[in-house]
């Protein structure tokens, strides 16, 4: 009797299981890559911090972030660019969009919240879910706390996507877990 057979996967396996692998060896990686090995293997090593390098804290401080810094939230400014240079962004941030209301010298903008990659980068609203009207980024304007640990992709969704699409107004995030 073979124990092997041919054409089969015999490890038992799977997906999941290649998928926790993997997320156990970026953990060790990272965890390795934030340790002080200037003092050697014996020095510097905290081990009541926690594996890989620290714990999980949910219940640390979150930073409130407004979306473009000091040009806010407006046509023609890349947020891609913008969440790039301002990243990482941690679970319970808050997002703040600020935008003017719409008034006879200003176009109005929204916030949208895309679905996936796909309909982010087609600047695709069909099956986006509107987070913000135009009159919500006035003042202290529109926030968005960042809660699961997913993708977001955020578009403002004026004038059927041409503001995404031509004004650059689009920007993804993926909060982190903090570690302290």
């Amino acid at each position: 009797m073979y124990i092997f057979q041919r054409g089969k996967n015999n490890m038992g396996l799977g997906n999941a299981g290649a998928l926790l692998i993997l997320v156990a060896i970026s953990l060790f990686g990272i965890g390795m890559a934030n340790k002080n090995f200037s003092a050697g293997w014996n020095g510097n090593w905290n081990h009541t911090a926690g594996w890989p390098y620290g714990h999980l804290n949910a219940n640390q401080t979150s930073n409130r972030i407004i979306v473009g810094g000091s040009e806010n939230w407006h046509f023609g400014f890349n947020y891609t660019d913008w969440a790039i240079r301002n990243g990482p962004f941690y679970l319970n941030d808050t997002l703040v969009f600020k935008f003017d209301p719409p008034n006879d010298t200003t176009f109005p903008h929204s916030v949208y919240l895309l679905p996936n990659l796909w309909s982010f980068q087609n600047c695709d609203l069909r099956r986006a879910k509107k987070i913000a009207q135009a009159t919500q980024g006035g003042g202290e304007g529109f926030e968005f706390v960042l809660k699961t640990w997913q993708p977001y992709y955020f578009a403002c969704g004026e004038r059927n996507g041409f503001h995404c699409k031509t004004g650059m107004m689009k920007f993804v995030v993926w909060p982190l877990f903090r570690w302290y």
